[in-house]
């Protein structure tokens, strides 16, 4: 981080609840992208332990969006209950996810009228304290008022779109989700949204090494490049292209110890169209 804004909402925190423990997921979320924290939140959540998940990329600050709180109803996983921030869609999957489809509750944060309170700057005046407020016992509904949760904001789901061509060669067009700092490109798709009854070819493809894949940028630019399906960076020759499985069960194009995006000119939120 390069200003003092984290510090300070860690200084609101522990003022407020002295002994918290706080976990610093990432403060690299490229600026007023609220798609990319929407999916490193979905990717961390199952491996978060029951507490309180406190989460801003904010570009309607000081305007009418809602401050929230959600409260996700773990099914016995012990993940996180309740999460703050802004509802722009930034919270609802990851919360989701913990509350096995369906948010239990929700309310829109009260804005602070004290001192030193900005327009600016909520993740200090609105959500640590209302974070705060959870950890040292108080309930949810004394946060502000309740609201509906399908009221939430929700961002538009990535595409996953499966089809087949006329020689009969099947094809996936999917949204790139995320480019991690190796190069690697997520996609949406899982191996199930290709491993469909229909799709058995697919589901050979990612079981059998031998296999490739035919990969182009879905606006046509670009020349189509081949990728072998593996299931470990280690089966790649270096520099060489492949489909793998992540560790987060998404497909992923890859490149042993080269970085993908960058020989494939590919970013986040670009659609690719994978062809067998």
């Amino acid at each position: 981080m390069q200003d003092e804004f984290v510090g300070i909402v860690h200084a609101v925190l522990t003022a407020t609840s002295p002994g918290l423990t706080v976990i610093d997921l990432t403060h690299h979320i490229p600026p007023f992208d609220v798609r990319a924290g929407s999916h490193a939140l979905t990717r961390s959540v199952p491996y978060l332990g029951h507490g309180i998940v406190l989460a801003v990329v904010d570009p309607g600050v000081g305007s009418d969006r809602r401050g929230v709180c959600l409260q996700a109803e773990s099914s016995g996983s012990g993940g996180p209950q309740f999460f703050v921030g802004p509802d722009n869609g930034l919270l609802i999957a990851a919360a989701e996810l913990v509350g096995g489809g369906s948010i239990a509750r929700g309310v829109e944060l009260e804005r602070s009228a004290g001192d030193g309170a900005a327009t600016t700057f909520d993740g200090r005046d609105v959500f640590a304290p209302a974070a705060a407020a959870l950890c040292g016992g108080v309930p949810l509904e004394e946060l502000g008022s309740l609201i509906d949760p399908a009221t939430l904001v929700r961002l538009p789901a990535p595409t996953i779109e499966r089809g087949r061509l006329a020689d009969g060669r099947h094809t996936l067009r999917t949204e790139i989700t995320w480019v991690d700092h190796f190069g690697n490109l997520q996609l949406a798709a899982r191996p199930a949204d290709v491993a469909a009854p229909a799709y058995t070819e697919a589901r050979e493809i990612l079981t059998l090494g031998s296999l490739t894949v035919e990969l182009s940028p879905a606006d046509g630019s670009g020349s189509q490049r081949t990728l072998r399906c593996v299931e470990t960076f280690a089966d790649l020759a270096p520099a060489e292209l492949g489909l793998l499985q992540d560790s987060n069960g998404h497909l992923a194009v890859v490149a042993n110890q080269a970085s993908a995006a960058q020989m494939l000119t590919l970013a986040a939120g670009e659609l690719v169209v994978l062809t067998w």
